[in-house]
């Protein structure tokens, strides 16, 4: 049986979901649709408080996407030290970050270009 591949609107929203499981902080959908040369289409950030936290984000979308849609991340890079940990989903990759690592890397200045929407989390 072919499954159906999700639409990208119904993936950020089962990631953001995973992400807000766990209680990721300060989430940003950065959209890169209208960049040109851009390796995907969205971007999520989050935050965690420690690498035990960042795996527990990563973990929960993980478990919320394949248990929706039965997809996969594509790669994933940086669990070993969970200081900033890359899920590539294709179209939308996920940035989850220790807070010193995200504003170190200031993935948001480098896209400053990217219409950005903050996630507003009920928990925070």
């Amino acid at each position: 049986m072919q499954r159906q591949k999700a639409s990208a609107d119904e993936l950020i929203s089962l990631i953001i979901h995973g992400i807000e499981e766990v209680k990721g902080l300060d989430i940003n959908l950065l959209d890169l649709r209208e960049i040109e040369n851009t390796v995907c289409d969205y971007f999520i950030i989050c935050n965690g408080t420690s690498n035990t936290h960042v795996n527990a984000i990563v973990s929960s979308v993980q478990k919320t996407v394949s248990k929706a849609i039965k997809d996969k991340p594509w790669h994933i890079e940086g669990s070993d030290n969970a200081e900033w940990v890359l899920m590539d989903y294709v179209n939308v990759v996920v940035h989850v970050f220790q807070k010193q690592a995200r504003d170190f890397y200031d993935i948001e200045g480098l896209w400053g270009d990217a219409k950005v929407t903050m996630v507003e989390s009920s928990y925070n």
